[in-house]
């Protein structure tokens, strides 16, 4: 029997599932699904999936011949076509339909298993200079309990090497409460030196630590010179010294003050906390009061937190209203890499105060984020929803360009053609009404993310993943062992479901942040939960595989089915990986690993 001790998350990015009692001969087949955004960079779009497998997955003994297999699909949903994609496996076409789905497939036999991670990257078109996007519309299906039809809006940069960024006024808001001792502190310390490397020498800037007092480094904004930078980096030096608790409000008010008289140029704070506070809704009312709908740049907050006990979804908030974005880095060895990752897409901006005329016309309209980020040369802008009545015919979205003219945009609208647009959105929908039921404290938003939850297969807060224990001898309809329920619907652990024995495994869900750890200063990372017995290797290999894909996957977290406790009659082989690529920038990866004796 399954236990809820025998699985869970024992790392951000790692999960884990004993399977006991595996009978000689007995065939294995396991199927993981994740979701992951591609990665965008120097005009192209890159996918990688973690395909190394350590040595000690192949039985010992006889070497038996194993079949890799690799199929993947592209929809490019304008219909044209890729632009010299480059793939890390011999890979050769099979299909390009009409509606710009390309088709590409991998297959070998092997004595053992991969050694190299696949990797997958195609170019924008040539005519691709200037921003452009589209519309995506999917109808409800009938058993979806929201009927309302959905819509996906993506706007996409470009090839703008030669366009002009935002001049930027950020002022970098660092937390130096005493959890963040040690190598957070030092991390941190680094990632904020290279950042303010990468200023440009027209952009102005500040630093204000904080703890339970602030520590400024200058009383108002300086140019980023050399000489600015090089005096800032030894401030940061000398000054970046973890102690004290946490206030939060306090250096966001005097970041806001210096900020309000910014001109021609984006106002940027970036605030980056490792702990959460009991203050944190009057902090999102206080920013709410700063933003202004109006053609003045507010400032945008752009939120990294860290670890498990920051409040990710208070961040998120922040972020949203005001037109900012958030990360969260659960994982405490990537703080470095992801905070810079943050910082280019902050200093990268290309088009501002973003507008979409969709009200005229329609009954109702849902738009996730509701506050539009701005646009940034490092990857596209998606945005998603539900609405009532007839979907405009043509739809405008206006901005500013960073030498602060007009710019509109004539969307192109199509029918979503096998490119699932729910599965899509599932995940940012799901963190951003979490947001939003956290700070309005609404039971209705709750339930709204449990529905959502439940039907997509995604984690929330508001539900919890459970197991079946299937017979095959019966006649089951889930085929996967594996269901999401409600925790409103208060099931038990080894409770029966349809004649099948149900386990309950711990909460997967990151939390509200968690006070009385920000109150003592513990160290994210410094209590990481115990695997089960004998998960301890293949832990340490599944980090390995998965440090690549964790590295460059800021918005989500990807789960790693692991098997264990297997006997030693019992062969594991993995067998076959069938990745998906859905709209644009986002991915849908559905994994179908088979294992079974002496097949291949």
């Amino acid at each position: 029997m399954i236990q809820c001790q025998d699985g869970g998350f024992i790392g951000p990015n790692l999960f884990t599932l004993n399977i006991p009692q595996i009978d000689g001969g007995s065939k294995l087949s396991v199927k993981i699904s994740w979701y992951q955004k591609m990665l965008y960079s120097k005009d192209e779009f890159c996918l990688n999936v973690p395909f190394t497998f350590p040595e000690f997955v192949n039985p010992v003994g006889t070497k038996m011949s194993k079949k890799e297999k690799i199929e993947i699909t592209v929809n490019a949903i304008d219909g044209s076509e890729l632009v010299s994609p480059k793939m890390s496996h011999s890979m050769k076409k099979v299909r390009h339909n009409d509606d710009g789905s390309t088709g590409f497939l991998y297959e070998s036999d092997v004595l053992s298993w991969s050694k190299t991670d696949f990797s997958f990257s195609y170019a924008m078109p040539d005519n691709s200079s200037h921003i452009s996007g589209g519309v995506l519309l999917e109808s409800a299906s009938v058993d979806d309990f929201d009927q309302r039809d959905m819509f996906c809006t993506y706007l996409s940069p470009g090839n703008l090497q030669s366009k002009k960024i935002f001049r930027k006024d950020i002022i970098f808001v660092i937390d130096v409460s005493g959890s963040m001792r040690g190598k957070l502190i030092d991390d941190t310390r680094n990632a904020l030196s290279v950042a303010l490397a990468k200023l440009n020498p027209d952009d102005s800037f500040s630093i204000i630590a904080f703890n339970g007092d602030i520590y400024q480094f200058s009383a108002s904004m300086e140019l980023a010179s050399k000489d600015a930078v090089e005096r800032a980096i030894e401030w940061i030096n000398m000054n970046f010294v973890a102690g004290g608790d946490t206030n939060i409000l306090h250096p966001l008010n005097t970041a806001i003050e210096m900020l309000s008289h910014a001109q021609s140029s984006v106002p940027i704070i970036f605030l980056v906390t490792d702990g959460t506070v009991e203050d944190e809704r009057q902090i999102c009312d206080v920013i709410k009061n700063h933003v202004t709908n109006g053609e003045s740049m507010s400032p945008r907050i752009y939120t990294f937190g860290i670890g498990p006990f920051c409040n990710n979804y208070f961040l998120r908030m922040l972020a949203t209203i005001s037109r900012g974005q958030h990360v969260a880095a659960l994982d405490v060895d990537l703080v470095e890499s992801q905070m810079l990752q943050l910082f280019d897409k902050a200093s990268s901006l290309v088009l501002a105060n973003i507008t979409v005329d969709i009200f005229n016309g329609l009954n109702e309209v849902e738009v996730c984020p509701f506050h539009i980020p701005d646009l940034s040369s490092d990857g596209p802008l998606i945005l998603s929803g539900r609405y009532n009545g007839s979907f405009p015919k043509d739809l405008e979205i206006k901005g500013f360009l960073a030498d602060f003219s007009n710019f509109v945009i004539d969307m192109k609208i199509q029918e979503a053609k096998d490119i699932p647009i729910q599965r899509i959105c599932a995940r940012d929908q799901i963190e951003y009404l979490t947001a939003q039921a956290w700070l309005s404290k609404d039971e209705r938003l709750e339930q709204q993310v449990a529905k959502l939850s439940l039907q997509t297969g995604f984690i929330s807060e508001y539900t919890s993943m459970a197991y079946l224990e299937n017979d095959h001898r019966k006649n089951v309809k889930e085929s996967d062992g594996k269901k999401e329920v409600s925790k409103k619907s208060h099931q038990k652990t080894g409770a029966k479901e349809q004649g099948q024995q149900m386990f309950l495994l711990p909460h997967l869900g990151i939390g509200f942040g968690n006070l009385i750890a920000t109150a003592e200063n513990i160290q994210p990372g410094s209590q990481e939960a115990k695997g089960p017995d004998g998960a301890d290797i293949f832990i340490k290999a599944a980090t390995n595989c998965c440090g690549s894909l964790c590295n460059h996957c800021c918005c989500c977290m990807c789960c790693i089915h692991t098997c264990t406790r297997i006997n030693n009659h019992c062969a594991v082989t993995i067998t076959q990986i069938c990745v998906g690529l859905g709209c644009f920038s986002c991915l849908e990866c559905c994994a179908d690993i088979c294992c079974s004796g002496n097949e291949s």
